[in-house]
């Protein structure tokens, strides 16, 4: 792997150790919204005759309108985070601390199979990390950011509802069993299993849960900003005073619901450890209306959803028509040629230039008769888009195929939270005479790796690697995703390895069963990944998308999570199906002892592998992003080393 063109010296990226708290939401990281945070000229309600064609503040925008604009941020700003970041506290007390413990529950309270269990996480969990792109969309369309947030503040609510209940009443699960779900074999009775009705209370409530996560994670950090006048001082210290404050307290969350929450949903009671977040989500919605009349209120302004829709489109209606050569044809033709307005918009820091990669989408760009009203603005946006446009929806085209590769490494990350956990319920816990180590608990050690590396990496090893490549970040973003894919591979090879002593052990002591700290070193290897592959790709997307499509970043970060869940539900069923005939064992069998989980791990090893060699083609011949105000000899043509 080569060096990494550097085009955005203008602007210096992101520290790693900036990026250090983002890594720890690697399960659910919020999304931020389809729409940056307009300048303040642009947060008031305005006519139409106060915008011009692109939807940004008109540079005559009276001196009054000012003044009022900002007179009208003045009630937000800190009196208004309590209430903001209260309520997305609770919220995610309430969704992760389900979360980290759920597979417990599962197999528990609903009596279900790992198989079953698994697949009813995973399809959860891509749902739910699916839902902000909605939440995004209405958000910025129609809703707006508080009514948003209210509603689904009231769906997360019921959903912990739901969840406490079916904890709670016996009515809404199975009996209690005597027999544990990984003991069971042909020689014990199998419980009961959950009924219709039963398994239509849980899938209710964690869709709740999901509508929830859905409103308040894209629209509480721009909701937030949204209270700071970012033209004066005090607004933008205010505004990075908001970051630190909300990525502290996503941190306090994670260790809480990773500990606290956990022992008591596994030591004292699952209704306590459900209903304790329950009413906490509910003090967050009477807490977020108490502030309503200091809120300040932006309208929705459109989705750049909607934008990159309309490019495809207007693409497509003008594909009979021939494309100029953008190197060949001179400059003033493709003046001439293309709708190609000056950037006037607040949130655009960078002009892409016009380029021939994709260049059926240049299309979108032409001007024939009739695209232009009198005043030089399209006339319809579904048939003319910018050249700006069109190159920013040829950043997102340009970047899926590193985005595809994520969603197999990312497959690797998923299993803590199921095969991994049913492995610790099988091993010694304890910790010393007395205390036993939930199971749910053990993902704390890939966020210790975490925490102790990122600073290493940071302070160490980033300034030494510096002075032998030369690049800023000691080695190229892409390098980066690359050793957190070798990392996703060698975490299941050693999963493997670990599975078939820990299958051994038990069967040649089956009263003495082997520490669950055994399960370490996959579990490090998994943080090393994490720190890699994960803020790599936060980067990476940040850095290559344009000014105001950071939101669509975000948005890939989610997907992809999304996208290993739906995956790994997909390959455990098929493993389940088609393992287990003439004799043979199946390798995701309840009774672990009798299985080969082992090889399930080696399978998706395996994958990684395949995975791994995809991604080093597509990285190299990946084209990095090039702005106006960058040096013309960078062309973005050439294929970049990686």
């Amino acid at each position: 792997m080569g060096s990494e063109v550097n085009n955005n010296s203008t602007k210096k990226p992101p520290s790693t150790a900036s990026l250090s708290l983002l890594l720890l939401s690697t399960k659910c990281f919020p999304v931020k919204s389809s729409s940056p945070p307009p300048a303040p000229n642009s947060l008031e309600n305005k006519g139409s005759d106060e915008m011009n064609g692109h939807g940004a503040a008109s540079p005559c925008l009276s001196a009054k309108a000012a003044s009022a604009a900002a007179i009208q941020k003045k009630p937000g700003g800190w009196k208004a985070m309590p209430y903001i970041l209260g309520n997305e506290t609770f919220e995610r007390l309430a969704t992760f601390g389900l979360l980290a413990n759920f597979m417990v529950y599962l197999l528990r309270v609903y009596r279900m199979d790992q198989v079953t269990a698994s697949n009813v996480i995973n399809i959860w969990f891509g749902i739910t990390n699916f839902a902000p792109l909605v939440g995004a969309f209405i958000s910025d369309a129609y809703a707006g950011r508080f009514r948003t947030i209210a509603f689904a503040s009231f769906a997360s609510f019921l959903g912990m509802l739901m969840m406490t209940l079916s904890a709670w009443l016996p009515q809404l699960h199975p009996p209690p069993c005597t027999v544990p779900p990984q003991s069971m074999s042909s020689s014990h009775l199998p419980c009961v299993s959950p009924t219709g009705g039963q398994m239509g209370v849980l899938f209710l409530g964690l869709g709740l849960l999901s509508i929830g996560t859905g409103g308040i994670r894209p629209c509480s950090i721009p909701f937030g900003v949204d209270q700071f006048d970012p033209a004066t001082e005090e607004g933008a210290r205010g505004i990075n005073s908001f970051y630190n404050w909300y990525y502290a307290s996503f941190t306090v969350v994670l260790l809480i619901t990773q500990t606290l929450v956990v022992y008591i949903q596994d030591s004292v009671s699952w209704v306590v450890g459900f209903g304790i977040p329950t009413i906490l989500m509910l003090c967050s919605i009477v807490l977020f209306f108490f502030g309503t009349r200091i809120y300040v209120h932006v309208k929705p302004e459109g989705s750049v959803f909607t934008e990159i829709v309309q490019v495809f489109a207007a693409a497509f209606k003008k594909r009979r028509l021939r494309i100029p050569d953008v190197d060949g044809g001179g400059s003033e033709m493709v003046k001439v040629a293309y709708y190609d307005p000056p950037a006037q918009e607040a949130a655009l820091l960078s002009k892409l230039p016009l380029t021939d990669e994709f260049r059926c989408l240049n299309k979108a760009a032409m001007i024939v008769e009739n695209d232009l009203t009198a005043e030089g603005t399209p006339t319809s946006r579904w048939t003319l888009c910018s050249v700006q446009r069109v190159e920013e929806v040829k950043c997102l085209v340009r970047v899926v195929p590193i985005w595809a590769s994520g969603i197999v490494s990312f497959t690797a990350m998923t299993q803590q939270g199921t095969f991994t956990i049913t492995q610790a319920l099988t091993m010694d816990r304890h910790l010393g005479p007395r205390f036993q180590i939930p199971a749910g608990s053990l993902m704390v050690i890939s966020f210790l790796t975490i925490g102790l590396w990122i600073p290493f990496y940071d302070r160490f090893l980033v300034p030494a690697l510096r002075k032998v490549t030369g690049h800023e970040g000691g080695i190229t973003l892409l390098q980066r995703i690359g050793i957190g894919i070798v990392f996703s591979i060698l975490s299941m090879v050693v999963a493997g390895l670990i599975e078939q002593d820990r299958r051994a052990y038990a069967k040649s002591h089956p009263l003495a069963p082997i520490s669950v700290f055994w399960l370490a070193p996959q579990l490090i290897l998994m943080g090393f990944c994490e720190a890699f592959n994960i803020i790599g790709q936060i980067e990476f997307f940040n850095r290559q998308f344009p000014d105001n499509m950071r939101s669509i970043a975000n948005s890939l970060f989610f997907c992809s999570f999304a996208g290993s869940s739906y995956l790994s539900s997909l390959v455990v069923t098929v493993v389940h199906c088609m393992t287990g005939k003439d004799g043979r064992p199946n390798w995701l069998a309840n009774d672990l002892n009798a299985g080969k989980l082992d090889y399930y791990y080696f399978l998706l090893a395996g994958m990684g592998i395949l995975n791994f060699v995809y991604y080093l083609v597509v990285a190299h011949r990946y084209r990095y992003k090039s702005t106006l105000q960058q040096n013309k000899d960078v062309e973005l043509s050439s294929a970049t080393n990686v």
